[in-house]
């Protein structure tokens, strides 16, 4: 009898599917240069951000310590996050975003956020950011997350929480404020049933268990 030959199906690049532009974006970010976070300079626009971290936090020390290779070209982000310009969630006619600081206002209240914990310092922490035309910022947002897993994205949740205001603290503290102590707002919400070592434990367990990217670049995309 014979052999049925099998011919493999080549699917032809397309460069204008969904997945491929958001790469195009997600590959603009992690090719931009990295700068301290807590010495960014005002500037205008909307778009992506990655935050990194190189400190020697012990829950955080399998993405920190490849951070550590090289403080001014990490790899490995702690979160990332997208910054539109006020009104765009709402549904408003889209305000010039040529004269919103929508991602530098997001990233200095990251910044404003770790300077007000007791766990960790301001210094050791760098950002990537990326002005983009804001059709395009889901995109990258969603790709850089599907690759990176940002453990305060996913596992320490709540570091991009505002303040609910008065009358509204009745619930639980984010995990990310279990864990990193400091901010004002966040004390007056409802304790956690996990303490703050289990938290760090669940870091260390998940971590061990995640294998990170063997390139912080998309380029092939051959992972999408």
């Amino acid at each position: 009898m014979k052999n049925k030959s099998h011919t493999a199906e080549i699917i032809p690049f397309n460069p204008l599917d969904k997945k491929n532009l958001g790469a195009s974006v997600a590959e603009a970010l992690v090719s931009q240069p990295a700068h301290p976070l807590g010495a960014i300079t005002s500037f205008f626009g909307a778009g992506i951000y990655a935050i990194y971290y190189h400190g020697d936090h012990a829950a955080y020390g399998p993405i920190s310590k490849p951070n550590q290779v090289d403080t001014t070209s990490p790899s490995i982000p702690i979160y990332v996050g997208k910054a539109v310009p006020q009104g765009a969630r709402k549904g408003k006619i889209m305000p010039d975003p040529t004269r919103s600081k929508a991602l530098f206002s997001r990233l200095q209240e990251h910044a404003e956020s770790i300077q007000a914990t007791e766990t960790l310092s301001i210094d050791d922490f760098t950002c990537r950011y990326l002005v983009v035309d804001e059709i395009w910022i889901p995109l990258g947002e969603s790709l850089m997350i599907a690759k990176f897993s940002p453990l305060w994205n996913l596992i320490v949740e709540g570091f991009g929480n505002h303040d609910p205001g008065a009358g509204r603290y009745n619930g639980l503290r984010p995990r990310w404020d279990t864990l990193h102590p400091g901010r004002a707002w966040a004390l007056k919400c409802k304790e956690r049933s996990e303490s703050e070592a289990e938290i760090a434990c669940e870091v260390r367990n998940h971590l061990a268990n995640t294998v990170l990217p063997e390139t912080p670049h998309f380029v092939g995309r051959h992972d999408l």
